[in-house]
């Protein structure tokens, strides 16, 4: 299974291939509460490493998803349309928000591991 890792900003990804999968973090959907919308980007569209990717609302707050790479759309989790709480359920795995056509695999590399993602939230907490 392809290694996860992790942005500043609680996104994750996941690349399999040159296709890199998408969402947030177990700690940033627990920090939201219950999510009730996610809007999801076009495919097709192209984003720069941090451009906004997708936006996520709940109950308490709405938060941007930044894209942790530069890449291009290739596609979105269209069931979180109708059931936006998939991403409280299971946020790093059926609850993803997109999958980017990676420009520079490279980029991956520089996020955190989820080690280190593990350290960074106890600085936060």
């Amino acid at each position: 299974m392809a290694s996860t890792r992790y942005t500043k900003d609680h996104e994750w990804i996941r690349l399999d291939g040159e296709t890199a999968t998408v969402g947030i973090s177990e700690y940033a959907q627990a920090q939201l509460g219950d999510v009730v919308y996610v809007e999801l980007p076009p495919i097709g569209k192209r984003l720069g490493k941090g451009d906004e990717a997708a936006i996520v609302e709940s109950v308490k707050a709405a938060s941007e998803v930044y894209a942790p790479v530069a890449g291009e759309v290739v596609a979105v989790n269209s069931d979180l349309e109708g059931t936006p709480a998939a991403v409280n359920e299971d946020a790093e795995g059926a609850g993803w928000f997109l999958k980017l056509k990676v420009a520079d695999a490279a980029e991956i590399e520089t996020l955190m591991s989820g080690e280190q993602y593990k350290a960074f939230l106890e600085t936060i907490q």
